[in-house]
């Protein structure tokens, strides 16, 4: 049995103010419908989400999730982060990416009792998510943490170094708690020139996580690789606007976390009996 839990609609409290957020939502909206898996095969317009995933693939070591599937057969999956995680433009909880991967962990781990935790709040900055960290995350006493951040730090520009001290603090405080850990790479945008720093602090990102051994989920290159490819329409790439967009986009990145996540844990799961 699995079951959603959201922060008591938390994720909507806060509307994204920045317009860096707005560009970013409006950037995933070009990203197509999906919903695959091994367990039934995946509509065609689903595919889509996968197609070229060898040029960004997602292959994380999730030791500590492996365990607890292991031990328990039950898996609690906290995603931290700001308006994407949140799922900010979706029409309704139930179409952010969290709740798109418990769905898709469930049908392709059926033996597994699988629970994703949606810990999003639009607007917010590292600093704010690391002072969070211990209530919001780690009581929960999840096997694995996806963090998506950075995004709003971009945008208020606090410094290369100052983000690498906040990522530090918030990894150690992860780590230490026996908590496999993903980083979510920062969104490809059309407009990302907006944002002189952007390449440098998904830098920071990316060699502060390298640094600590964990695992960073391609994004950047997911997305730009949606937007460039022929597999989606006009209509879908430029119809920025539209709420069913945003949410196919958001159903595309669970699906591809989703991906890398079920690989990793597979071998840990008890396989289903007639």
């Amino acid at each position: 049995m699995v079951s959603v839990a959201h922060a008591c609609c938390r994720p909507f409290r806060r509307a994204v103010a920045t317009g860096f957020a707005a560009v970013a939502l409006n950037a995933a909206a070009a990203f197509a419908p999906a919903s695959a898996g091994p367990v039934a095969p995946p509509p065609p317009a689903d595919q889509r989400c996968r197609d070229g995933g060898a040029a960004n693939a997602f292959r994380p070591a999730l030791p500590k999730a492996i365990q607890a599937l292991r031990e328990t057969g039950k898996l609690t999956i906290v995603a931290i982060g700001s308006s994407t995680t949140a799922g900010a433009g979706a029409s309704s909880a139930d179409k952010s990416y969290p709740t798109v991967l418990e769905e898709e962990l469930r049908r392709r781990l059926p033996q597994a009792e699988i629970r994703v935790v949606n810990r999003g709040v639009g607007g917010q900055s590292a600093y704010e998510m690391l002072m969070r960290m211990e209530a919001d995350v780690i009581e929960q006493a999840p096997g694995l943490v996806i963090w998506q951040t950075v995004a709003n730090d971009v945008v208020n520009h606090i410094g290369e170094e100052k983000l690498a001290k906040i990522l530090k603090k918030g990894i150690r405080k992860v780590q230490s708690a026996g908590i496999d850990l993903v980083m979510m790479d920062l969104p490809w945008m059309p407009r990302e020139g907006r944002y002189p720093h952007y390449d440098d602090y998904r830098a920071v990102l990316k060699r502060t996580s390298e640094e600590f051994g964990v695992a960073v989920f391609p994004r950047y290159g997911v997305m730009r690789e949606w937007a460039s490819s022929r597999r989606f329409t006009q209509q879908e790439l430029i119809g920025m606007n539209g709420t069913e967009l945003v949410e196919a986009g958001y159903r595309c990145l669970a699906i591809r976390i989703a991906d890398g996540v079920a690989a990793a844990v597979a071998g840990a799961v008890p396989k289903a009996t007639n």
